[in-house]
């Protein structure tokens, strides 16, 4: 089975080679508008997409005239200023042109390393999500530094993905997928069209950054694979020159399918319920106890008291009024906050502390049942 059939949620990479012409160094907007019209058809079917786009150091290299191979950081730097321009309204011409929104996001490392940063960056994808938009993001060029830069919006796409616990991250490239050496190199090279996992032998099989003005690679794509199907997302690598990639692909064009890691999607809780000493500790009534058995997110109207000293993305233990360890998770605000708000509605959060936070005081994505979903004694 495709495994684009059940997703849910795509997170779709594009890089520069697909997106700017290498002759006129403009957009290729036939091919983008044919993009956006694949997103409208997922978007009909009640999918999210998400997409990952380069594209805006080449689309201003040649009016800056920077046309040599290997760019200092800061003239880097300024074409992204320049070029991130044209590249948000390309795809805002044409999403628009489907009906679609579409929305810039540039992110850096430092935002999926950062858990404060991560979760602002995640929430602001949600809530685009959740509005119909459709998030066209691309690292922040002209901020990052060679320190802390992803370096490829390969391995930003993967981040992307695993922070939306995406069903499947898309990688369009100008080959067919992963073959056994370079096909460029080697007419015996064999395609690949299943990995089952990113192993050592499958990460050597990667080689050199092809010439014009990717930056990526075979080898940047399964640094995204070891990412993405570590977090329970399965990738692709395809062909994505041709018009209609994404539909290309849900008819089974010739591609390489990467398998999500068993057990990968339950790594994130994973690590929430043993890898975090818990900051402090909120205490709950019977009617919260009882939604979070059943999947529900922890609201301040059902916390009866907070206890610890912790901040907005601290993991927190949630107890019973029995003093029972009910849950663990990552708090939506700082303990002052949480305070302020516990026992309160949803709707007054604004007029209490001033500023419009999260509903949740721990949303469900974050949050651990420690008692098993049923067990209401422990």
């Amino acid at each position: 089975m495709n495994p684009l059939e059940g997703a849910r949620r795509i997170v779709v990479k594009i890089g520069s080679a697909l997106v700017v012409d290498a002759r006129s160094a403009a957009p290729r907007t036939a091919w983008m508008e044919s993009v956006a019209a694949d997103v409208a058809a997922l978007r009909a079917e009640g999918r999210e997409v998400v997409l990952v786009s380069s594209g805006a150091v080449a689309l201003a290299r040649r009016a800056l005239g920077l046309t040599r191979r290997v760019l200092k950081l800061e003239e880097k730097q300024a074409a992204a200023a320049v070029g991130q321009i044209r590249l948000a309204g390309a795809w805002q011409a044409a999403l628009a042109a489907h009906g679609l929104t579409a929305a810039q996001v540039l992110l850096t490392l430092t935002d999926s390393e950062d858990r404060r940063r991560y979760l602002n960056a995640r929430a602001t994808l949600r809530t685009l999500l959740s509005l119909g938009c459709v998030p066209v993001i691309n690292e922040n060029d002209t901020v990052a530094t060679a320190e802390i830069r992803f370096g490829d919006n390969d391995r930003l796409a993967a981040r992307v993905a695993e922070m939306l616990a995406a069903d499947v991250l898309v990688l369009f490239s100008d080959i067919d997928g992963l073959y056994s050496a370079d096909p460029r190199k080697d007419p015996a090279a064999q395609h690949l069209p299943v990995v089952e996992a990113v192993t050592e032998e499958i990460m050597a099989l990667g080689g050199e950054p092809p010439p014009g003005y990717s930056s990526g690679g075979m080898r940047t794509k399964l640094m995204a694979a070891r990412i993405a199907t570590g977090a329970g997302c399965a990738m692709v690598i395809a062909k994505g020159e041709g018009l209609h990639p994404i539909a290309a692909l849900q008819a089974g064009a010739r591609c390489t399918w990467f398998k999500p890691a068993p057990g990968g999607r339950a790594a994130w809780k994973s690590w929430i319920a043993g890898s975090l000493a818990p900051a402090g500790t909120v205490v709950v009534d019977e009617g919260a106890a009882r939604a979070l058995r059943q999947g529900r997110s922890l609201l301040p109207a059902g916390v009866r008291a907070v206890q610890g000293r912790f901040q907005r993305g601290d993991a927190i233990r949630v107890l019973d009024m029995a003093g029972r360890e009910l849950a663990r998770g990552l708090s939506a605000y700082d303990a002052e906050d949480a305070a302020r708000i516990a026992g309160h509605r949803s709707a007054e959060i604004e007029a209490i502390l001033g500023w419009r936070g999260r509903d949740e005081l721990i949303h469900r994505d974050d949050l651990v049942l420690m008692i098993p979903a049923g067990d209401a004694t422990g």
